[in-house]
Parts: C-alpha cells; structure tokens; sequence
C-alpha cells in the first residue's frame, strides 16, 4: 500500500481499512494511495528491492544518510536476490533502516526503509530462505533457481534438448535427459517447451 515508499502487508491484514490510521498501525502508510496486490508468485524481497532501487533513484543526494544508507540498502537486497545473501544482513537491514528512518532530511528519506522493514516484518522467512538455503520461494529470482529432470516423467522425446541455447541438456532418445547445472543458464526454456511437466526447478 501506498506505493514505493509504503508497506508490503500480509493476507491476513488484507481486511485492514485503507486509511491513514489504519494503515500506520500495521506499519503502512496511504501514501500515493495506491494498493497492488501480489500473490505466493511474488518474492517479496525482490519487492524490498524493487522499491528501494525507485527510491534510492529519486534521492536528491543532499543528505548522506538518504544517499548512501539507501545504497547501501540496495546493494544487501541485490546480494541477497542473487543468492550472495550472509548472516547478518538482516539484521544490517534493519539497523541502516533506523538510521535512514530518523537521520534523513526528507520524507523521501525517512520513509524509504519502510518497504524492507515491512517485508522484514511479515515475511521474513523469505529473506532467510533467501540466505541460508539459497532458495527463493516464489521462484522469482534467477540466480536461485535450478532446474531439473524428474526422471519418472520424462520420456526422452528431446524437445527440451533442442531448446536449450546453452546445450545444457543431455540424453539418449525415449531415455530420461539430465541437465548440466554448470552449463544451465536458468532462463527455463526447456520447463517451458516440455509437454510432460517432466522439469522442475
């Protein structure tokens, strides 16, 4: 709610009126007045980022705390989406938060923590997914996901193999194909093409 600079709620505040007290007691704000709503195919860390690289893209850079604690920010959110995520950054996250929150000159700055702590607060389960098992739950981000063979369902019939433009795929004909996961680039072409729901990832 409330656009770049608002909160990300969970459903179980999908109930909770859109106004201005409303909304600042579950930790939102009405903002732009503007409500998307997302659902278990959305990463909600890669949301924290989007919306931090908007604001930390519209700061005026007067301030230092606005202009290198949203940096900073920005740059724990991209390690953690690429699975470079360490103990820590949460907590590193929430600390840069406080100090952006209260230190910053402007509105801008003061509320452009508010995505991340939000998500921190009701979905952090994602960020410690994100960190300790390298794995995005939504599937979302790239660099965590990995594709693979489910041998009982595939069939051979090749079609994923002649998708793959990095030829991470091998087998025989009518026998199950395996995927390099050093070659794989992760695009999911071959998930895509195959007509037996035979690839995961």
């Amino acid at each position: 709610t409330g656009g770049p600079s608002g909160g990300c709620l969970p459903t179980e505040l999908l109930d909770t009126p859109v106004d201005y007290d409303s909304l600042k007691a579950v930790g939102s704000m009405m903002g732009s007045g503007g409500l998307i709503i997302m659902d278990e195919d959305t990463c909600m860390v890669d949301v924290a980022r989007f919306f931090l690289e908007f604001t930390q893209d519209e700061s005026c850079g007067k301030c230092v705390p606005c202009r290198e604690g949203t940096k900073r920010m920005l740059e724990i959110l991209e390690r953690i989406t690429k699975g470079e995520g360490v103990d820590g950054d949460i907590e590193l996250l929430e600390e840069l938060a406080g100090v952006i929150s209260k230190a910053s000159l402007c509105g801008l700055g003061q509320t452009a923590p508010n995505p991340v702590l939000a998500t921190l607060k009701f979905f952090r389960d994602e960020y410690e997914a994100h960190i300790h098992q390298k794995r995005c739950p939504a599937g979302v981000c790239q660099a965590l996901l990995s594709y693979h063979i489910i041998e009982d369902k595939c069939k051979g019939c090749g079609l994923c193999k002649k998708v793959c433009p990095a030829d991470a795929i091998s087998g025989d004909l009518r026998k199950p194909h395996s995927i390099d996961k050093d070659k794989c680039l992760k695009c999911g072409a071959c998930a895509a093409k195959c007509p037996f729901k035979a690839i995961s990832r």
